[in-house]
Order: structure tokens, then sequence, then C-alpha cells
């Protein structure tokens, strides 16, 4: 299964843990924002600035690392 811009942001981490680094990395620190439980990552990547076509294509290397 590939990670989309239109998943859940806390669904993502608490499926694959692995992808909190990824985030953090990206200046989204997810896991401590309580907009994470209602945003999708294209959400959270456009209150931080973050280019969320890069983001998507790190979180799914980092889950395919699995």
């Amino acid at each position: 299964m590939n990670i989309t811009k239109e998943m859940s942001i806390t669904e993502i981490v608490q499926k694959y843990p692995k992808t909190i680094e990824v985030f953090m990395r990206h200046g989204m620190g997810c896991l401590g924002c309580a907009a994470a439980r209602f945003e999708n990552v294209a959400q959270g990547a456009a209150a931080h600035g973050v280019d969320v076509d890069n983001l998507i294509a790190a979180l799914n290397k980092a889950i395919e690392e699995e």
C-alpha cells in the first residue's frame, strides 16, 4: 500500500511508525500537533510550506524499506 496525500497524518504514523522520522526531517512535528488528527498529508504540508510531492516520495521510500 502506498501513502497518498489524502491519507490522515495520524493514520500514517500509527500504521508506519518509521514515517515519524520523515515528517520530522521535513519540518513537520506532527506527533505533537493536535491538527494532525484531522489533517491529511496535503493539508499538513501546505500549513508547513512543505512540498507535498517530495514528502510523499520520502514517506513511501521509508515504508518500502521496512
